[in-house]
C-alpha cells in the first residue's frame, strides 16, 4: 500500500490528484482527503512545469500493479532542475524516501528489474548492515 508521506510529497509538489491516483494506484478519495488536510487548493487543469527533480521524478516513474515503479527508459537518470541537469533516478527515489543524500551506490532492493520505488532503494551503508546482521547470502 502506498504510503500517505508520497501521497503528500506529490500533493506538495503540485500534482493534480488525477495524476495521483494514476501513478501510485491509489483511490481518488483517498488523494482528495489528504490534499483539504494539507489545506490546498484544487489543481488548476493543465500540465505544470516540473519545479525539481524530485517532481521530475513523480511525473515519469510509471507504477506497477505489484507495487513497484518503474524507470520508463533504460537510462535512469532524470532531466529537471536549472539547465536541464541529469540526476539519477535511484537516487532521487532515495532522497525521497530518507530525507538524506545517499551514500555510494544505490540499487533496487527487490527482485523488479528497473525499480525505482523509494521505499525498495539503498545505499551502500544500509547494504552492508543487512550484509552484517544477515550474512553475505542474504
Amino acid at each position: 500500500m502506498t504510503s500517505t508521506a508520497t501521497i503528500r510529497e506529490l500533493l506538495l509538489a503540485g500534482h493534480s490528484n488525477g495524476h495521483i491516483v494514476r501513478t501510485l494506484n491509489v483511490s481518488h478519495p483517498r488523494v482528495k482527503r489528504i490534499r483539504t488536510d494539507l489545506g490546498l487548493p484544487t489543481h488548476k487543469p493543465g500540465p505544470s512545469p516540473a519545479g525539481s527533480p524530485e517532481d521530475r521524478f513523480w511525473r515519469l516513474a510509471q507504477s506497477t500493479d505489484d507495487g513497484h515503479l518503474l524507470w520508463p527508459t533504460a537510462d535512469k537518470h532524470v532531466r529537471a532542475g536549472h539547465r536541464g541537469r541529469r540526476h539519477s533516478a535511484l537516487r532521487i527515489a532515495f532522497r525521497i524516501r530518507h530525507h538524506r543524500e545517499p551514500v555510494g551506490l544505490v540499487h533496487a532492493d527487490c527482485d523488479q528489474p528497473g525499480c525505482v520505488h523509494p521505499d525498495h532503494v539503498a545505499d551502500k551503508p544500509m547494504r552492508d548492515t543487512y550484509r552484517a546482521i544477515f550474512g553475505e547470502a542474504a
